[in-house]
C-alpha cells in the first residue's frame, strides 16, 4: 500500500510500542514518513535498531528504547526519553503485545482459562494490558502541558467477542478496550483523544503459526469475505488517521480493520 503522507505528522513527537516488528514496525516507519519525530519500543535492541536504521534510510528522524513495557519503570524510560530528546509527547501507540505465536515461549499462554497457569495469565495480561496503562498514565501528563495528544490502542477483534481459547489475550483485548473509552471520557475536555483499533487476522509473526491456513483459496473465503488476511501497512494506516489531526472529532471511537471477519461471525 502507498498513499501521500508527508507533513500528516509533521513536528510531532510519537512513541510507537512494539515498533520492532509487524504492526508496530510499519506504524513505527510510516509516522516518520509523515513526518514526526518517532520514538520505537520494544523488548530487542537488534529488531529496534533495523527498525531505526529504515527510518534513518527514509530521511526521518528517532530514537530506540530496549523496554519490557510489562513493568511500569521500563515504560517511564522509554516517555522520559520522548521528552528528553524532543521536548514532549504528542502520539503514543499502544501497540505491544503477544499473541498466538507466544506459546513457541509460553506452550500454555494461549489456553482457555482452566488451562492457563497463572503464571502465564499474569505474564500476557502485564504485556497486553498492563503496558498500556502504565504507557498511557505516564504519556498523559506530558500531553497536557502541550495542549493535547492522541492515545492510539491497539486492541483485537478478539477483544469484542468470545473465543474458545488464547483467554488471558482476548480477556485483555477487550480490557483496552473499555481502558480506551474510559480514557476518552476521563481526558476528551483536555483536547487529549484516545481511541483504539481492532485489527482482525494480520499477516505479522504474532499469527504467523496459522497464516497460511487462514490464507488457504479453498478456505479463506469461509472466514473473511475479502479472502485473505490483512497486512500491516493497513493498520498503520489507520494509526495515522488516529494520530493526525485529521480525526481530530474522533474519540472514544473502536475502530475494527478485520476485512469484514466479524460481519461473518
Amino acid at each position: 500500500m502507498a498513499g501521500t503522507v508527508a507533513g500528516r505528522l509533521q513536528d510531532k513527537v510519537a512513541v510507537v510500542t512494539g515498533a520492532s516488528t509487524g504492526i508496530g514496525r510499519a506504524t513505527f516507519e510510516l509516522f516518520a514518513r509523515a513526518g514526526a519525530k518517532v520514538v520505537g519500543a520494544s523488548r530487542t535492541q537488534s529488531k529496534l535498531d533495523e527498525a531505526l536504521g529504515s527510518v534513518r534510510d527514509a530521511g526521518g528522524e528517532g530514537i530506540v528504547v530496549a523496554a519490557d513495557l510489562s513493568s511500569d519503570e521500563d515504560a517511564g524510560r522509554v516517555i522520559a526519553a520522548a521528552v528528553e530528546n524532543f521536548g514532549g509527547i504528542d502520539v503514543l501507540v499502544n501497540n505491544a503485545g503477544v499473541g498466538y505465536s507466544y506459546k513457541e515461549v509460553r506452550p500454555q499462554s494461549m489456553e482457555p482459562l482452566v488451562d492457563t497457569p497463572i503464571e502465564d495469565w499474569q505474564h500476557v495480561l502485564g504485556i497486553n494490558l498492563n503496558s498500556v496503562a502504565y504507557m498511557s498514565r505516564r504519556a498523559i501528563p506530558e500531553m497536557r502541558s502541550r495542549g493535547g495528544g492522541s492515545i492510539v490502542n491497539v486492541a483485537s477483534i478478539w477483544g469484542l467477542t468470545g473465543a474458545l481459547d488464547a483467554h488471558a489475550y482476548t480477556t485483555a483485548k477487550g480490557a483496552v478496550v473499555n481502558l480506551s473509552r474510559s480514557l476518552a471520557v476521563a481526558h476528551g475536555q483536555e483536547n487529549i483523544r484516545t481511541n483504539a483499533l481492532c485489527p482482525g487476522f494480520i499477516d505479522t509473526p504474532m499469527i504467523a503459526p496459522v497464516v497460511d491456513a487462514l490464507n488457504d483459496p479453498a478456505y479463506a473465503p469461509t472466514w473473511n469475505p475479502m479472502g485473505r488476511t490483512g497486512t500491516s501497512e493497513e493498520i498503520a494506516y489507520a494509526a495515522l488517521f488516529l494520530a493526525s489531526d485529521e480525526s481530530s472529532y474522533c474519540n472514544g471511537s473502536v475502530i475494527v480493520i478485520d476485512g469484514g471477519t466479524t460481519a461473518v461471525w
